[in-house]
């Protein structure tokens, strides 16, 4: 397993993103120590910014500076696999550079379900939403599965729903799945996706996964072991992202 974070300077909602500080170390840090406690053979930045680039190094991570046109993470890990000569069944996981709260065990269970499902593409991890106002949130990402555990749909919208409910949330809310952006690729998937133009159902829903699906590459989920922290989009999150890690650093130093 290889780790790739992407970790784009020019945020539109939060420009600079990966050197703001959360309790006091810079967003990127906190990327780069959760991928540090895997067993990764490879960590690596991607990203268009020296200035990015520069934290990186100073934190002993190798970099690759990737085209400043790219129009999502998957397609700078597309182009890092590319440069490395990386074969198609290599597995990397794309660990975004706004997940400092991200266990070490998740990024370790996504990419031992692609190991364990040879004929999936792409593995990612879910967690029950069990609360009204999530399930009705565009922002937060839907996914449903079959059985099986291959995943039939991602949607901001609320699915599945309960067609016998007015409000169409009684069983669909005790069934919805909140889906995490953690995934694993396999690189020959990678290079597929990153190379396949963007498709009508992504279009729509602004979900990139679904151009995966569309392609029919075989996606994976999980239920997380464990509950991640906030990701990092708004000034508001960042707030929230604080407490958050100063509560588990908080933890951390109690109970060593």
């Amino acid at each position: 397993m290889r780790i790739v974070i992407p970790a784009r300077f020019g945020s539109s909602r939060l420009p600079g993103k990966p050197l703001l500080e959360i309790a006091g170390r810079p967003m990127l840090a906190w990327v780069i120590e959760r991928a540090r406690h895997t067993r990764a053979s490879e960590v690596i930045v991607a990203t268009d910014d020296e200035r990015v680039a520069v934290l990186a190094r100073a934190l002993s991570v190798p970099v690759e500076m990737t085209d400043v046109h790219h129009a999502s993470g998957t397609d700078r890990i597309a182009e890092v696999a590319t440069r490395r000569g990386w074969s198609d069944e290599d597995i990397v996981v794309n660990l975004q550079g706004d997940e400092p709260g991200m266990p070490a065990a998740l990024i370790e269970q996504v990419a031992t379900l692609l190991q364990a499902h040879p004929s999936a593409s792409i593995a990612t991890l879910a967690t029950p939403i069990g609360d009204p106002a999530a399930y009705r949130d565009p922002n937060v990402v839907k996914v449903v599965t079959d059985s099986t555990g291959r995943a039939l749909y991602f949607s901001r919208a609320p699915i599945p729903w309960d067609r016998d409910d007015a409000q169409g949330a009684r069983a669909g809310i005790a069934a919805a799945q909140r889906h995490l952006g953690l995934y694993a690729y396999r690189v020959g998937a990678l290079r597929r996706l990153a190379a396949s133009p963007v498709c009508t159902l992504e279009q729509i829903e602004k979900l990139e996964q679904l151009r995966a699906l569309d392609l029919g590459l075989e996606i994976r989920v999980e239920r997380a072991r464990e509950i991640p922290g906030p990701d990092v989009n708004t000034a508001e999150d960042l707030a929230r992202a604080a407490v958050s890690l100063t509560a588990t650093a908080r933890t951390n130093s109690e109970s060593s």
